[in-house]
């Protein structure tokens, strides 16, 4: 037992512990939650572990879900609420390298906090017996060390999706992996091809998203970024020998995410940005390198990678229009037409975040002119924002005329209508006089003609 940590649980996470201790039983909020009260944090869940078997957590509250029998687990709902009440067990074998093959249910709370991955998600609480720490977890807290309970490599060989969640604590709280514990990691980085990609997803984004997303630096020195995702290795293998740039393509990437406030996006924009440089790698005769195309080949590869991993749709779409159009304007001076054709081009929706991502991609480059390229790019901003708040058209929902417009001019549906739209809305985009209904049809008449004598 810990003297002196004192933990405030909320009324329904005390009222289970509560009522499982007046029939006799022990209990505990375990785990994550634990480490969260410890640092000050809201835990998102109140887990609790006790000695009572799922049937018998089951009589005692009136309402229970079987969220997971198998592994002792039933969810008492408190209202709306649910808190997940999971019996003290040890783990079997892990034939998979993900699931242990069965169970056993233990009366030692020490052996259930013993199969847990890493100290500081180790330890358990109640009012009555203050905190369990049987391995260290509030020692490393304090210390700032990422450790396994245990052996490394056996808790990395039991689940390899461990060696992930490892990286992504180090990243989400700055601290630093036990050494003992990153050699696991390296040594078995090869394991992550037994875990889906939907739980590899998971973890890239919160390391992402977390204060510290340049941790992805250690996935890729120990290995782990091969399996899934070596087209960041290329990037951390591909130097940039250019006035401009004072890292490889990777290291540029690292800086430029630690730039960027952790939008789930934006970040995995930032990511995403340059992967297109390896493949477009050229250098010229006096050893510089270039990357012409990079942006439209890296939105291609980006669309690849995150339907590799199971991202969603939206989340691809949004994420490559950023990547094919972050560089949209570099070394030009803005004018109205060009931030029309931008904001027509890349979508009203991403200004903000292309901005964003303009600025760490500046940030992460050498000195050479940055100041002038940061001034640069706030001047396109300013315009964008003026584009928008002026409410100029740069959309075919802007345009003065529809489809319907056209119909009336004796256009049939179909390719050939949608295409006159398109050349309409180019038109006014060089010339936002033109957006009246007026001037579009009669120059949609003409266009007309010059197709039927064409």
């Amino acid at each position: 037992m810990e003297p002196g940590i004192v933990i405030d649980l909320p009324p329904k996470a005390e009222y289970i512990l509560e009522t499982l201790y007046g029939a006799g039983y022990e209990a505990y909020v375990v785990g994550g939650c634990v480490r969260d009260a410890i640092l000050g944090r809201e835990p998102e869940d109140w887990d609790i572990t006790t000695s009572a078997e799922p049937k018998q957590v089951k009589a005692l509250f009136p309402r229970t879900i079987d969220t997971g029998l198998q592994h002792g687990t039933v969810t008492v709902m408190l209202g709306q609420e649910g808190f997940e009440v999971t019996t003290y067990r040890i783990d079997g074998k892990y034939e998979d390298g993900r699931h242990p093959a069965q169970v056993q249910f233990t009366p030692s709370l020490k052996e259930d906090l013993r199969r847990r991955d890493l100290t500081i998600n180790a330890m358990a609480y109640n009012r009555r017996e203050g905190l369990v720490d049987e391995f260290g977890g509030l020692a490393d807290i304090r210390a700032g060390r990422i450790r396994c309970v245990g052996n490394a490599e056996e808790r990395f060989g039991e689940d390899a999706l461990r060696i992930l969640r490892a990286i992504r604590f180090s990243a989400q709280l700055g601290y630093e992996i036990q050494k003992e514990t990153q050699e696991a990691i390296r040594s078995l980085a090869p394991t992550l091809e037994k875990i889906s990609l939907e739980r590899i997803q998971v973890e890239l984004v919160k390391l992402l998203c977390s204060p510290h997303p340049e941790v992805l630096r250690l996935a890729y020195d120990s290995g782990v970024t091969k399996v899934f995702l070596p087209e960041f290795d290329r990037m951390m293998e591909t130097a940039q020998n250019h006035p401009h740039h004072c890292y490889s393509v990777g290291e540029h990437t690292l800086h430029a995410l630690c730039c960027v406030a952790p939008g789930r996006i934006l970040r995995l924009a930032v990511l995403f940005h340059d992967m297109g440089k390896p493949d477009t790698l050229e250098v010229d005769g006096e050893g510089i390198t270039h990357f012409h195309g990079h942006a439209r080949a890296g939105a291609a590869m980006a669309r690849e990678v995150l339907r590799r991993l199971r991202f969603d749709n939206e989340t691809t779409c949004q994420v490559c229009r950023l990547v094919l159009f972050h560089d949209y304007g570099n070394g030009q001076e803005p004018d109205l037409r060009a931030v029309r054709r931008l904001l027509y081009k890349a979508g009203e929706d991403i200004v903000p975040d292309i901005f964003a991502l303009k600025r760490a991609d500046i940030l992460a480059q050498s000195k050479l002119q940055r100041e002038e390229k940061l001034h640069r790019a706030r001047q396109w901003q300013l315009l964008c924002e003026k584009v928008l708040e002026e409410r100029q058209c740069v959309s075919l929902r802007d345009l003065a005329v529809t489809g319907k417009d056209l119909l009336g001019l004796g256009m049939k549906p179909g390719r050939r209508l949608g295409d006159l739209l398109e050349r309409l809305l180019l038109l006014v985009l060089e010339d936002p006089d033109l957006n009246t209904r007026e001037a579009l049809l009669a120059r949609a008449r003409e266009m007309l003609t010059e197709m039927e004598t064409g």
